[in-house]
């Protein structure tokens, strides 16, 4: 041991052996026996050691797997302003954050509603130093600047519908980024998404949702890209994000939509985006997390989270003739062909329409269509005055066609028109938006006749509406509001879709609760004289003082709050513990977020009340209520047929699903996602540590590579279940010797949970070494790279780009200067990497299709690609080697 001497050569002279031999006899010489620390070491502080018992193996796991943040307790500076309580669990949420933040250029703040996200984020950007910019929906502005001051956070806050506005000014003076209801840039395909992409890049990033994973795995895809390169990814295990979700998706596609395994391949895909990809970057915790782990905390700040009741329902009965008048109006309806909403759908003229715009084309009349359905829920005047409106434009509409010219615009996008208010915008956008002239000979035959069947559908159903009215909906909502123990005493938050509906509940309703009502929409609020005020802060300050808790000046002149979703996000209204949905939110996250403006922490009521209109009819009573209440919403689907995605904004929800959702309590507070948590295993450590701190260094002293045995089940095959790491990767597999199976960090512990005076089972070398050898078989291919993927959609577009870069008149150009060359440069690698946002992408193809001279493909390139950011390659570490932390042998 003190000096090299192998030999490793053949000896045949004897002079050669006895030099040897000499060698040898002097070394035996001074040789010593080997003492009993060298193997005590042998036998405790290497894999070899036999004594380890199964709960410290047990504890090793938990120790190795969450050792960053045992002790990420560390105090940090924060200044709360007066009334503030200062909360454990925010400020583990701030510390967590700023660790994801700093290795990942990124975070979700994801608590579900009700915890405080934004004082959450306030908190964190105490922490960090550089130029902040916040962008959140225009009706929380005020809202942010009022909370960043509060807190004295220096942050610029910007309405997200000024997005272009941001990227004009300039976007390289910003170092963070913070994105409130980011789940709002879900969708590609829009300019905003491509404009926050450019304010996103190079820089840090923080979204805050409590929905970050809504409707599809593409929604949380495009939120990542904001701050993680697609083909270059940081995020451990996945290098390539493009090809990890291209391969998700596939899974999917196997499957048709309305198959039972679909959802059971929905959960799938959901556990390994939250086990793979997003425990990474977000921090999320739960109602039932506070409450089991931060119990003390919230003992000693007297602070509760309120019950929730099961949700109520409160069914409106058609009857008589207004039964045979709505079913009459679905049947009409159904074959509504929207027509004059997908003019380019017909066009056979010269110009092709590229398979984008075929599908802004029918996203609008998704939508168009899916208005109507939506009024015809909502409330009867709402959907009568839809009916007239759709009338005039069909008729203004083929007017213009009979006289030889129509006017249509490309542009209408119907995802950057949904502002989560009333509808009212979109339909104005598609009547007033006039760009391109068009020839009435170049659209097919059909056009006309379809245009002509739609305009008599829509007036047979105003002929059998025009002399109703009647509205059992309203009057049942009114009985209720008299009648009902709990509406009659309490402070209510009435939600509609329809600014129409909004305004025809306040007139109804401001006579029968003379100065308690007031109407909230994106246009302003009504309440004491009945005129619209347009100044939102008056309007804003009046709800404060009514609903909000934390208001200094609080008032009791509102009972009944009615309003759009415009208020269904970032804003405390919890001084009222009653919330009724008057028309279905469709889209399942409108349900959380609704619920949260009332069913938060720090709220004085210890329950929680919802109420939910539902529809049915007296003729189909013997069907039973459910079965009936969801006859009539499957109805509301017929109309839409395949268009029915369109109400949720994503994936089409069924109305058995949507009946169900709406009926249960866990989906007004997001507890129903979530699995286990890392927070009880955190607990056990931290107890550890603090009450037993012999145990716990002798949990730290481990051996990498440990094990031990137990005996599970006499009737169950042995199993090996062994943890790997590489750099900051982790992973767990379990193996019978044949096949390998990953299992995440929670399935591992449970397998390995066990008393702390379990036994421990002899191991059986030989099997135990063959199921080794199985498990990292398995984890080595997992972690070796493969050949890429082709990318995702838009990467037609990015092939033409880069071909014709590549194109040997633009490549071999000398008239380019330095500055030039470096941003062509950054463009190639930006294409490589897949950070230019798939409008941009066909904005740019659309132009460079028109134009072959070099300069003026460069201003092209500088026009659309307003920031260089590259992310340097994540080459491999070759100090990297995969490691085997322990192995729990199940005898």
């Amino acid at each position: 041991l003190v000096a090299n001497r192998e030999f490793n050569v053949q000896l045949k002279d004897r002079r050669d052996v006895e030099y040897a031999h000499d060698q040898f006899e002097g070394l035996w010489k001074d040789a010593v026996d080997i003492s009993q620390d060298f193997v005590d070491a042998i036998e405790k502080k290497t894999w070899l050691n036999d004594s380890i018992q199964p709960y410290e193996l047990y504890l090793k796991l938990i120790y190795e797997y969450l050792q960053e943040d045992i002790n990420l307790e560390e105090h940090f500076d924060s200044f709360l302003p007066d009334g503030f309580m200062r909360l454990e669990y925010q400020e583990q949420a701030v510390r967590q954050a700023l660790k994801k933040l700093n290795d990942f250029n990124g975070v979700f703040l994801a608590d579900v509603v009700g915890l405080g996200k934004t004082f959450i984020t306030a908190q964190l950007l105490q922490q960090i130093r550089g130029r902040i910019l916040v962008i959140c929906p225009p009706v929380l502005r005020e809202y942010w600047e009022e909370s960043l001051q509060d807190f004295r956070v220096p942050a610029h806050v910007e309405s997200l519908g000024k997005l272009d506005s941001i990227v004009r000014r300039g976007i390289q003076k910003w170092d963070y980024i913070v994105v409130d209801e980011a789940h709002r840039f879900r969708n590609e395909n829009t300019q905003s998404y491509a404009d926050l992409l450019d304010i996103c890049r190079g820089k840090r990033v923080i979204l805050v949702t409590a929905t970050p994973l809504n409707n599809t795995i593409e929604d949380i895809f495009a939120q990542l890209k904001l701050f993680q390169t697609p083909k270059n990814s940081t995020i451990p295990g996945i290098p390539n994000l493009e090809k990890f979700f291209n391969v998700l998706k596939k899974d999917l596609a196997k499957y048709d939509k309305h198959d039972p395994e679909y959802k059971d391949a929905i959960k799938k895909v959901s556990h390994e985006i939250r086990e793979k990809v997003l425990k990474h970057v977000m921090v999320r915790r739960t109602r039932n997390d506070v409450i089991n782990y931060f119990k003390k905390d919230m003992d000693q700040q007297d602070l509760v989270f309120p019950s929730m009741d099961d949700p109520q329902k409160i069914v409106y009965h058609f009857e008589g003739q207004l039964e045979e008048i709505f079913n009459g109006t679905i049947d009409l309806l159904v074959a509504f062909k929207y027509a004059r909403y997908v003019p380019l759908l017909y066009y056979s003229g010269n110009k092709g329409l590229t398979e984008f715009e075929k599908q802004q084309q029918r996203n609008v009349g998704g939508f168009m269509k899916g208005i109507l359905v939506k009024r015809l829920e909502s409330s009867f005047f709402a959907f009568k005055q839809s009916v007239k409106r759709f009338i005039k434009s069909y008729e203004n509409f083929i007017n213009m066609y009979e006289n030889g010219t129509i006017y249509i615009s490309k542009k209408v996008n119907v995802y950057e028109l949904l502002d989560n208010d009333d509808l009212d915008k979109l339909e104005r956008y598609v009547e007033e938006e006039k760009a391109q002239k068009y020839d009435s000979k170049d659209f097919r035959k059909d056009f006309l006749p379809d245009l002509k069947h739609d305009l008599e559908t829509l007036e047979a159903v105003w002929d059998i509406w025009k002399n109703v009215d009647e509205d059992p909906k309203l009057e049942e909502f009114i009985q209720n509001l008299k009648g009902d123990s709990t509406l009659k005493k309490q402070k209510l938050v009435v939600f509609t879709e329809s600014k129409e509906t909004g305004d025809y509940l306040y007139e109804r309703l401001i006579d029968e609760f003379p100065n308690k009502v007031m109407f909230y929409s994106s246009k302003g609020g009504r309440h004491v004289d009945k005129k619209l005020t347009s100044k939102h802060s008056i309007a804003r300050d009046t709800i404060k003082e009514n609903y909000d808790p934390n208001e200094r000046e609080k008032a009791n002149d509102l009972r009944i709050l009615i309003t759009t979703d415009v208020l269904a996000e970032g804003i405390n209204l919890h001084r009222s513990n009653v919330l009724i949905n008057y028309d279905l939110p469709w889209n399942p996250t409108r349900v959380l977020q609704r619920a949260g403006r009332v069913n938060r922490l720090g709220t004085k009521f210890p329950k929680v009340f919802i109420y939910n209109f539902f529809p049915t009819t007296h003729s189909d009573a013997q069907l039973g209520l459910e079965v009936n209440i969801t006859n009539k919403i499957q109805m509301f689907h017929d109309i839409l047929g395949e268009d029915a995605k369109y109400l949720s904004d994503g994936e089409e929800i069924g109305s058995q699903e949507l009946f169900d959702k709406l009926n249960s309590k866990k989906s007004y507070t997001g507890e129903d996602e979530e699995g286990d948590s890392e927070l009880k295993y955190l607990e056990i450590m931290r107890n550890i540590r603090d009450n037993d701190p012999e145990l716990f260094e002798r949990i730290k002293k481990l051996p990498k590579k440990a094990r031990s045995g137990r005996v599970v089940s006499k009737n169950e095959e042995i199993r090996l279940i062994t943890f790997f790491r590489l750099n900051r990767l982790k992973r767990f597999y379990m193996t019978n010797g044949e096949r390998s199976l990953e299992l995440d960090f929670f399935d591992a512990a449970y397998l390995l949970e066990c008393e702390p005076n379990t036994k421990r089972a002899k191991i059986d070398t030989g099997k135990y070494f063959k199921m080794l050898a199985t498990n990292k078989a398995r984890f080595e291919m997992d972690t070796t790279l493969g050949e890429e993927e082709k990318g995702s959609g838009g990467r037609s577009n990015i092939k033409y780009i880069e071909k014709r870069l590549d194109h040997k008149l633009f490549k071999r150009f000398r008239g380019f200067t330095d500055s030039d060359d470096e941003f062509i440069k950054g463009v190639r690698q930006m294409l490589a990497q897949g950070t230019i946002a798939k409008k941009t992408a066909q904005k740019l193809k659309k132009e460079l299709e028109l134009e072959d001279e070099p300069i003026k493909m460069l201003g092209i390139l500088r026009r659309h690609i307003r920031s260089i950011a590259v992310e340097e390659s994540q080459t491999k570490d070759p100090r990297a080697k995969r490691e085997v932390i322990l192995s729990g042998y199940l005898a």
